[in-house]
């Protein structure tokens, strides 16, 4: 059977793959501490899965609009307006199956052959991907350690040209919790003004912050940004929704059309009772994030105070999201005891995995091979061992 040359394109996600990989290992009575899954280790709250059963005893079970329906549109809109003062109607938004699927809609309705996509790296694996699924070319700026892993307005004027169609923002970011603060975004919206190009603007991360950061969306800084930024947000990290799918975009109403003549020919409507849930989740009591945000927080300061006790790493506190990126290049060239090199990002993950039963997703796969990306969204318990055996991992290199 002959594939598409589409497909050859693509490659699988290494986040999904290496999570399947510890859970399989788990299941086989294997003590594998996770470092690599990108979704909250909460529940869902209470009232948000009580409206769910509610939804389905009330046999709200059928066919909805496809782009949402009106009520779940207004209270995104509400959300939109009430945290970043952004007006916007209903044809204005579109709700699809996660941000994931509804970055993958905008890159079919918005990119064609030979538009080049501006993605900064590290970068959240998929933007790649999905941008060579629409059969256009993703351009990678290198955002280094030096620079908090944050791109400079010099750099994303350096690397647009008359094929630039979209430029990926992703603040705060996965995988480096990076983020960009309101001057910032100021001055690089000023080059998007100037060079006349979209920007992607991917927030799911908004919610966890944490030392007083202020979040900013970029297209809150005026009128004429707004109109050329696509804004991209969901539920599954603000409110442990990673199951439920619920995504959405806000940006001009001629793509959200566009959008939902893709969405009508693919998936359809957002299944119905999430539907209703999503609505609790947004117009319901948000006090639990704080929680959630304080914990986030203790977690992210032990480990990033571990990492960088152990000789050869180094590792930026993160200021959002729930990952630390730390440096391990410092640790390359050396053997393992069983005298196989670390050469790279990927040996060094595949030796954590095989060797001292850590699941740590190499940084090769988000464009930085110095570095892996561990997860702090499990418990403290697992946060510690996992900690005790990287460092026992690389003390045993030579």
């Amino acid at each position: 059977m002959k594939l598409s040359g589409r497909v050859g394109r693509v490659k699988p996600s290494p986040t999904l793959a290496i999570t399947g990989k510890a859970k399989q290992m788990k299941a086989q009575g294997i003590d594998v501490v996770g470092f690599g899954a990108g979704e909250p280790d909460f529940d869902t709250p209470d009232h948000i899965k009580a409206v769910a059963k509610k939804a389905l005893d009330d046999g709200y079970t059928k066919y909805t609009p496809v782009p949402g329906s009106p009520e779940l549109k207004d209270a995104i809109i509400a959300k939109l307006k009430r945290d970043s003062g952004l007006d916007y109607k209903r044809e204005n938004v579109i709700v699809s199956l996660g941000a994931k699927h509804s970055i993958y809609n905008v890159a079919q309705a918005f990119l064609d052959a030979g538009d080049e996509v501006i993605i900064p790296a590290p970068y959240w694996v998929s933007y790649p991907d999905i941008a060579l699924l629409a059969d256009a070319t993703p351009v990678i700026v290198e955002a280094k350690q030096a620079t908090g892993f944050k791109i400079t307005p010099a750099q994303l004027e350096k690397a647009i040209t008359k094929k630039t169609k979209l430029f990926v923002l992703n603040s705060p970011s996965n995988p480096t919790g990076a983020a960009y603060s309101k001057a910032e975004l100021e001055a690089l919206a000023q080059v998007i003004v100037k060079k006349n190009i979209t920007v992607l603007s991917d927030e799911i991360y908004e919610k966890l912050v944490y030392d007083g950061f202020r979040f900013t969306s970029i297209a809150s800084l005026g009128e004429e940004v707004k109109k050329r930024t696509i804004l991209v947000n969901g539920l599954s990290k603000s409110h442990s929704m990673t199951g439920w799918r619920i995504g959405y975009v806000a940006a001009d109403a001629e793509l959200v059309a566009a959008m939902g003549k893709i969405q009508s020919q693919s998936t359809s409507n957002p299944v119905s009772f999430c539907d209703k849930a999503s609505i609790e989740a947004l117009n319901g009591p948000q006090d639990f994030l704080k929680g959630w945000v304080a914990e986030f927080d203790r977690r992210r300061r032990y480990i990033t105070d571990r990492l960088n006790k152990i000789p050869g790493v180094s590792c930026l506190l993160p200021t959002g999201a729930f990952y630390v990126f730390p440096n391990f290049s410092g640790c390359y060239g050396k053997k393992t005891p069983a005298g196989k090199v670390i050469d790279g990002s990927s040996a060094l993950s595949a030796y954590l995995l095989d060797d001292y039963k850590v699941a740590a997703v190499p940084g090769i796969a988000f464009g930085d091979d110095a570095c892996q990306r561990l997860s702090y969204a499990t418990s403290m318990k697992n946060i510690e061992k996992g900690i005790d055996r990287i460092e026992q991992a690389v003390k045993a290199l030579a």
